[in-house]
């Protein structure tokens, strides 16, 4: 019975969504083609017991290989009936849908000792936190194809508060695991699940291509730290949509390596659409960097309503990062308090270690951004580009962030050349005299 429930339900997950937007919201979620199941089997044919205190390690670990040893024709759907799933952290294999019926709890044991470790990513040299490995992602795809992990809005909890506090104390010895990363993967959907206390970063799509993310709910206390909501990175083709996220730091950030370790990796991140996208943060709510090595472009987001933020927009970068970051679009953005609008900066994040070449400077081009309103919004914005590598092409157009009494609302600005129109309050005398409104209106 469960069975049949599982399939009406996987269909109704998939298809009634996308068809749910409407004719007149526009949506890149067909990026990736949608696939049934014929095969399925439960958690609990496995061993598996949903009581919150069972560790199911080995339940997870047998049902994947199963799946990845039988090789289903079409492949298959784990099914995870209501119930709180406790386990260690696992790895997902290709052609494989793993589903969180509605009730359903997976969760990560807070023992880190057993925790394993991999390899640090190619294009940083290194862990993002500390030097060496890092702790593999609680739930882990390498190399994958054809993936999906949707459901009735069941939770993926990783039981991070253990993390934030080794990395508090200082007593971290590894990078913290992120709570989902696919790595080298392609065809992935995440859609209809609740996120909820990652360790570290919570979707990390890296070296993928074709992923889409849609329809998620990503929870974190606001003084988690790094809790990132969703980070392409080094990844093409991505979309990500009509999710809420609220976390202790960027809602989505756009990233593609660090310094001299992603120069030389060369891997950019580039199409990736983010579209209807609504959340808190002591961060940024679109963020592109500040790890941009490896190039940044062709880059879209539009319809996002953000309350109670550090910025609004900010793209950031540094010297010894090279690479680039051009033809960006950003807008219909909606802020309510922030202590900045908007932010553009070329002196954001740090160094893998001391061997970045501090000629490498970044290219940032290209960048507009139209249709923003903001309320309480203390400083307006901030543009400030390098001396050898001034930031040009941009374009502020129909923007309004409005302060309350006695707020500080006005532009700063250095090294950047660029035009504004219809932009409140007046920025700053870079982007009122060069350029022309024929570039800023043609941009969009």
């Amino acid at each position: 019975m469960w069975r049949l429930l599982a399939s009406i339900i996987l269909f109704s997950c998939l298809f009634v969504y996308s068809s749910s937007l409407g004719e007149s919201e526009v949506t890149c979620s067909g990026i990736v083609p949608l696939r049934y199941r014929n095969d399925k089997i439960s958690i609990t044919d496995y061993g598996g017991v949903g009581d919150g205190r069972t560790v199911n390690t080995k339940a997870f670990r047998a049902a994947i290989y199963r799946i990845q040893h039988l090789k289903r024709r079409g492949g298959t759907l784990l099914y995870i009936p209501p119930g709180v799933y406790l386990t260690e952290s696992f790895n997902l294999t290709s052609h494989m849908t793993l589903y969180l019926a509605k009730g359903a709890v997976i969760k990560a044991v807070q023992d880190t000792r057993n925790w394993p470790l991999i390899d640090p990513l190619p294009s940083y040299g290194r862990g993002r936190e500390l030097p060496g490995g890092r702790y593999m992602s609680f739930i882990h795809g390498d190399g994958l194809h054809d993936v999906v992990i949707t459901g009735q809005n069941g939770t993926i909890d990783g039981q991070g508060e253990v993390w934030w506090n080794l990395w508090r104390s200082r007593t971290l010895k590894y990078t913290r695991p992120n709570l989902i990363e696919f790595k080298d993967s392609k065809e992935i959907i995440i859609s209809n699940v609740i996120f909820q206390n990652s360790p570290f970063w919570n979707i990390h799509p890296v070296y993928c291509s074709e992923v889409v993310i849609h329809h998620v709910t990503i929870l974190a206390p606001q003084d988690s730290p790094n809790t990132d909501g969703i980070d392409p990175d080094s990844s093409v083709n991505v979309c990500i949509e009509d999710s809420y996220i609220s976390t202790g730091d960027d809602l989505v950030a756009i990233k593609s390596g660090w310094d001299q370790y992603g120069i030389a990796y060369g891997r950019p991140s580039s199409n990736i659409t983010i579209r209807r996208i609504t959340g808190s943060s002591p961060f940024a709510g679109i963020a592109i960097g500040s790890e941009t090595s490896g190039g940044i472009k062709n880059i879209v987001a539009e319809h996002i309503t953000l309350s109670n933020m550090g910025v609004g927009v900010n793209i950031k970068t540094n010297i010894g990062r090279g690479g680039y970051i051009k033809n960006i679009k950003i807008s219909n953005v909606y802020v309510d308090t922030a202590k900045y609008g908007i932010k553009i900066a070329g002196d954001t994040g740090d160094h893998p270690d001391a061997n970045y070449n501090p000629n490498a400077l970044p290219v940032v081009k290209g960048i507009h951004i139209k249709n923003v309103w903001g309320v309480n919004i203390r400083k307006a914005g901030s543009i400030q580009g390098l001396k050898g590598s001034p930031f040009t092409g941009i374009c502020l157009s129909e923007i309004n962030l409005h302060g309350s009494l006695n707020t500080y609302r006005t532009w700063k600005c250095s090294d950047v050349i660029g035009t504004s129109l219809k932009v409140s309050p007046s920025p700053c005398s870079e982007l009122r005299t060069t350029g022309g409104s024929d570039f800023c209106s043609s941009a969009f």
